[in-house]
């Protein structure tokens, strides 16, 4: 068995990062950018109201002042003359602040009476008015890598850009293996049960950016799993689920070894997921994971993900940890790095009674993963400790 770290040291080493593509604006949300965005243009490109008023000289600011109207600048629509003394444009949000004038008065300070209108309150806290060019100029960037959040998309909308250069999505084949599974929907027979495990990973390496195939189950022969392994043709990473144990039934580390494998590493002092795998696999990263539904849903948070996150160009690292102080006391913990599924609640986390590594219940009422160093000492209630958030 090697430590953890270890593990994920060789998990990193096996995630190229992966090669750029180019994406329309509407396409770009989730994805990471991998080149930096470039504005084209000012903006607001002109001074700009900020409220619907009137546009007048500061100057002539006063309580009771009075002006005539001498016409409209609504937005999209700019006033072509000058604003001058005594005088006021009505103005829109959004609308071009006329030559002249360099002050906004909202509407709910005036009375208007037909082409005329008075000041009903000289408030002059704010000019009401957009600078040109205040939000970004040419050559402002988005820079790159990031993960593209609505925001970042609206600011590229508005820097002028309609398609930005980003990494291409990570393909995911994922297999899950042994003759004790059916899919969900299928009557199993009473020594069966239902596969889960794809579905969880599916989706949680989906919500990372990757694309991911979902294969048909590979029963416990050499000749499925090697058709299974025939199917995974083209993907970037090759996730299984089960067979990578010890057993007589457990054929995937035999079959891929077979078939060429390059191993990394087989156990890692942890748990739960101890019987991991890693290698590579006719030129793809290929990961073993543990067929316990938690095992393989604890694994994929801390190796697959940080995993696709190096593919995606965001750098080697490990899943984010935070300080949390202990809820309650835990037991001293024995040779094996253990990730206790908890709740954590403003700053304190409780580990779950029970942690067997197949009560699925436990880990979708998780929020975390309580760390437990190898051979730590038995913890109290107020210890600050190390998470990891799911």
């Amino acid at each position: 068995m090697i430590p953890v770290r270890e593990a994920l040291e060789e998990v990193l080493a096996l995630a190229e990062v992966l090669e750029t593509e180019t994406v329309p604006l509407q396409a770009a949300a989730g994805r990471v950018l991998a080149e930096p965005v470039i504005a084209r243009r000012l903006q607001p490109p002109f001074a700009a109201s900020a409220m619907d008023g009137y546009a007048i000289r500061r100057e002539d600011l006063a309580q009771d002042a009075r002006f005539d109207v001498i016409g409209d600048a609504p937005a999209g629509r700019a006033f072509e003359g000058t604003v001058g003394p005594g005088q006021a444009v009505r103005i829109f949000t959004g609308g071009v602040v006329p030559e002249g004038a360099d002050f906004v008065v909202i509407q709910e300070n005036v009375r208007r009476d037909g082409d005329r209108i008075t000041l009903t309150d000289a408030d002059a806290h704010s000019d009401n008015i957009r600078p040109a060019g205040g939000d970004f100029r040419p050559g402002d960037r988005i820079e790159a890598p990031r993960r593209l959040v609505p925001g970042d998309v609206a600011l590229a909308a508005a820097m002028n850009v309609p398609e930005l250069v980003v990494r291409r999505r990570p393909v995911v084949a994922l297999l899950a293996t042994g003759d004790e599974l059916v899919m969900p929907g299928e009557e199993p027979k009473p020594d069966q049960i239902v596969a889960s495990n794809s579905f969880g990973l599916k989706a949680m390496f989906e919500a990372e950016g990757a694309e991911v195939r979902m294969l048909p189950i590979a029963r416990d022969t050499e000749a499925s799993l090697r058709a299974a392994f025939a199917l995974a043709s083209g993907a970037d990473l090759l996730v299984t689920i089960g067979g990578a144990s010890v057993g007589d039934h457990d054929l995937v580390s035999k079959v891929a070894g077979d078939l060429g494998m390059e191993r990394a590493f087989y156990k890692v002092a942890m748990r739960p997921g101890k019987p991991l795998m890693a290698g590579r696999l006719n030129g793809a990263a290929m990961i073993g994971l543990p067929g316990n539904p938690v095992s393989a849903m604890v694994c994929g948070h801390l190796f697959i993900l940080p995993m696709l996150r190096s593919m995606l160009g965001l750098g080697r690292a490990p899943a984010p940890r935070q300080k949390a102080v202990l809820g309650s006391d835990v037991r001293a913990n024995g040779p094996r790095e253990h990730y206790m599924r908890a709740m954590v609640k403003d700053g304190i986390v409780t580990a779950f009674e029970r942690q067997d590594s197949a009560l699925l219940t436990v880990l979708a009422g998780a929020n975390a993963l309580l760390i437990r160093p190898v051979k730590d000492g038995p913890r109290q209630a107020g210890d600050e400790v190390e998470i990891v958030p799911l």
